[in-house]
């Protein structure tokens, strides 16, 4: 394997933590792509709500950005008990030894694709106050960037390969572990390797790669997760636990990157189409009075 020091002294500076979900630059590019191919109403909408992110009161989590704002669900995760209650709904580690089964990993609602919907309905809900859209547009931001992160969508019993130590290349810190190397560095390069996909696609491109349901999604990331993911790094991806550190290397690296893209690009023009879903006036919609 050949690392240029730049690179390996890039990577440190910017991974020097472990990550809860796709990694801050990952986010941002998902939320770039989703405006750069949302409907320019839908995108002006989008950036006016985020001036009023202030109303969440999280000053240490600013999101008045789209940057911001498609990393806010992680940032508020170090605030306490004020959304702890939000911890499961980044990821349903759907089991990849077994047939898919989301409901399993999705009870009462807690997890990554039940929160994106629920996100959409209370955008589209009139009755809902504006502080409350404000943060149904910041959650909805980050959880379909999270959905799209392979190992946030299927694992085998090892919270989303964390419990697997790995190392990425010659990059080998003591907490780098599977989860973490598909979070950011993986995605990092994945995303900046040339052509970009952080442009505006065409219609039958963007049809295409956003077409779906969440369901459909999980699945689609459930399957890269064992796959590609787990399959690298193990050979077997239903194989033994490993013992020692596993270790990808440029061959492994390069295997992943453009699975790796087409998630990202997925969850971008995705993430556009529940936009303009959420936003348009002509599917918002008043909840009928409940009937005693």
């Amino acid at each position: 394997m050949r690392f240029l020091p730049v690179l390996l002294a890039v990577v440190g500076l910017l991974f020097s933590a472990p990550a809860h979900a796709y990694g801050f630059f990952a986010h941002g590019r998902v939320a770039e792509i989703a405006l750069l191919n949302a409907q320019p109403e839908t995108a002006a909408r989008v950036r006016a709500m985020l001036r009023r992110t202030p109303l969440l009161e999280t000053p240490t989590c600013p999101a008045l950005t789209p940057d911001g704002a498609s990393v806010w669900a992680d940032c508020v995760r170090n605030l306490g008990q004020r959304f702890s209650y939000s911890a499961p709904w980044h990821y349903q580690n759907v089991d990849i030894c077994r047939p898919f089964d989301p409901k399993t990993a999705c009870r009462d609602g807690n997890c990554v694709s039940a929160q994106i919907d629920r996100q959409v309905k209370l955008l589209q809900d009139r009755s809902v106050p504006a502080r409350e859209k404000v943060q149904a547009l910041v959650f909805l931001m980050h959880f379909v960037g999270d959905l799209h992160m392979p190992l946030h969508a299927g694992d085998r019993g090892d919270r989303g390969g964390n419990d697997v130590d790995a190392a990425y290349g010659a990059y080998k810190p003591e907490w780098l572990n599977l989860h973490a190397i598909w979070d950011s560095p993986l995605a990092d390069r994945a995303i900046t390797t040339p052509p970009s996909i952080v442009r505006r696609y065409d219609a039958a491109e963007e049809a295409q790669l956003a077409a779906g349901t969440t369901e459909d999604w999980s699945r689609e990331a459930w399957a890269v997760s064992r796959d590609v993911a787990y399959t690298l790094a193990l050979g077997d991806p239903c194989g033994p636990k490993p013992t020692a550190r596993v270790q990808l290397d440029e061959a492994e690296i390069q295997a992943a990157i453009e699975p790796q893209r087409l998630q990202v690009q997925r969850a971008g023009l995705r993430l556009a189409r529940l936009l303009d879903e959420a936003l348009d006036p002509a599917k918002a919609f008043t909840p009928e009075p409940r009937r005693r």
